[in-house]
């Protein structure tokens, strides 16, 4: 069993039944009165948001989370199915529980799941992908003195800033922790 002492970014625990992923933490040792720790939790099914304080060393019950890498096969309007590439076994994964991760997501691509007892959680995408560009406006030549940038709408319908020299159909390298524009590919 763990401690409030043990906090660190990503662990997952257990809040009165209920998981949550620790998002912020910090240790405050007042003047006055005894050490305390102040936490900002993400539900992980739910996505609310939960401040809480922890006295120092307060016991918690940290949640298992094994991650593993499959592989999407498909995308239906129901729902994502993705494949474990060492035994082929095939999962459903709910729209909701994909959540914004699906801007990123195109078939057989890699995805990083994380399971708790064999039950998957949290759907996260790759640091960086690889998508082609469906829609963007003619970059002018001379349209600025340095540089410039143009909205473009992705395979998926994720809007990014990119250079003027992209075109529709180029394929380009995202990142995905911030939406931007990489490279050209």
């Amino acid at each position: 069993m763990a401690t409030s002492n043990d906090f660190r970014r990503g662990m997952v625990i257990d809040v009165d039944g209920i998981l949550y992923q620790i998002v912020y933490f910090q240790h405050v040792k007042p003047g006055k009165g005894p050490a305390f720790v102040r936490s900002k939790l993400k539900g992980v099914l739910s996505g609310k948001v939960l401040d809480r304080t922890w006295r120092a060393g307060e016991k918690v019950t940290e949640v298992r989370v094994e991650h593993r890498i499959w592989e999407l096969l498909y995308i239906t309007d129901l729902a994502f199915v993705v494949m474990n590439p060492d035994t082929y076994e095939q999962e459903n994964l709910d729209h909701d529980l994909v959540g914004d991760a699906a801007k990123y997501l195109i078939e057989n691509s890699k995805v990083k799941i994380a399971f708790v007892d064999d039950i998957p959680i949290i759907v996260e995408p790759p640091d960086t992908v690889e998508l082609r560009v469906k829609k963007t406006d003619p970059g002018l030549r001379g349209d600025t003195a340095s540089g410039g940038s143009k909205p473009a709408t992705l395979q998926t319908d994720l809007q990014v800033q990119v250079p003027l020299f992209i075109q529709e159909g180029d394929v380009i390298k995202i990142d995905t922790r911030n939406d931007s524009y990489l490279e050209r590919i």
